[in-house]
């Protein structure tokens, strides 16, 4: 039981480095401080109903299980 735990865990773990690679950055980086202007489109307006909220959420819970996965693995019922 616990080396099946363990799988999904490595697989959870490279699951998350895979979304969090996926999204797109939150800052405009270093092109904020020269004064870059935000674009505002119908694409940065609407945000919550895109791709990218989407993986925002899907981000989260795999980072919820993978908590609660290290949780089991770490706890003294499963030795």
């Amino acid at each position: 039981m616990k080396t099946a735990l363990t799988v999904i865990f490595g697989i959870m773990c490279v699951a998350i480095i895979i979304l969090v690679l996926c999204q797109e950055a939150k800052d405009n980086g270093l092109g904020s401080l020269a004064g870059g202007t935000s674009s505002e489109t119908y694409w940065s307006k609407n945000k919550g109903r895109s791709k990218e909220a989407y993986l925002v959420m899907v981000t989260a819970v795999a980072v919820a299980l993978f908590l609660i996965l290290s949780l089991l693995i770490s706890s003294k019922f499963l030795n």
